[in-house]
């Protein structure tokens, strides 16, 4: 089966119940300690050229639904209360919906561990973790843009196109998905990884995957149709296992 992103209208959720979890989002990533302060950003893609935003300025774990704002794909606010500002990310949010028409929410944190490592110029697109490779392929690196600017969307490109999951270099990650708690458990896994990197490395051991065996979850990404145009390329480069290593995987 290949991969044809759609974005699909769900008429089945009210705004009502998207403000409720955008709120939930931020307040857990808040409890969690993936944002701190007045960062982070959370937003849901309500219909075309309509998305449901946090705002600028506030904590995540202080945050209230009315709070919210509805924003179209320029970045104009439409309804929200009056002197509210969208989160000063409001294009790197924006750039995700242009380039994904299949997901619905984006969440923008700072886990401190993936961003420590980003600094360090460790990534964590590395076939370490089984359930990584199934799941979300990699977690790649982006290059470093400066926070709130109109670099930071530019360095989506190439990148948001074949993975759920980003690291912001030196900045913080950025994940999607079908909802604001689904793009939220990606964020957990990604700190994840980061943790379970930095103790290896403080081991001094890292025990990498067989190239077999990331072959055969390659071939299960492929038959369950979740390897995206570009993915096959990656795995190549970044872990040694190439289109021809998988082959003798596939069931057909």
């Amino acid at each position: 089966m290949a991969y044809e992103p759609t974005f699909m209208a769900d008429s089945s959720r009210t705004e009502a119940s998207w403000r409720q979890e955008i709120i939930t989002v931020c307040h857990l990533m808040h409890q969690k300690g993936f944002v701190v302060g007045k960062d982070g950003n959370v937003s849901v893609r309500l219909a075309e050229d309509r998305y449901l935003m946090t705002p600028s300025g506030f904590s995540k774990g202080l945050l209230r639904e009315d709070d919210l704002l509805i924003v179209d794909g320029t970045g104009r606010v439409l309804a929200g209360r009056e002197g509210l500002k969208p989160t000063s990310e409001v294009f790197l949010h924006l750039e995700a919906y242009r380039r994904r028409p299949d997901i619905r929410a984006v969440v923008h944190a700072h886990p401190p561990l993936a961003v420590a490592l980003s600094m360090a110029g460790i990534s964590l697109a590395r076939c370490v973790l089984p359930e990584v490779v199934m799941t979300l392929g990699m977690i790649p690196t982006t290059e470093y843009a400066m926070p709130a600017s109109m670099d930071g969307p530019r360095v989506l490109a190439g990148l948001i196109e074949k993975y759920d999951a980003l690291i912001l270099k030196r900045h913080g990650s950025l994940t999607v998905g079908k909802s604001p708690l689904d793009a939220y458990l990606i964020l957990e896994k990604v700190e994840h990884v980061a943790l379970v990197l930095k103790t290896l490395l403080e081991i001094g051991r890292e025990d990498p995957l067989t190239k077999e065996e990331i072959a055969r979850m390659i071939a299960w990404r492929m038959e369950k149709g979740l390897m995206r145009p570009g993915q096959m390329e990656d795995f190549c480069r970044e872990c040694g296992v190439c289109e021809e290593d998988v082959r003798p995987f596939l069931s057909t």
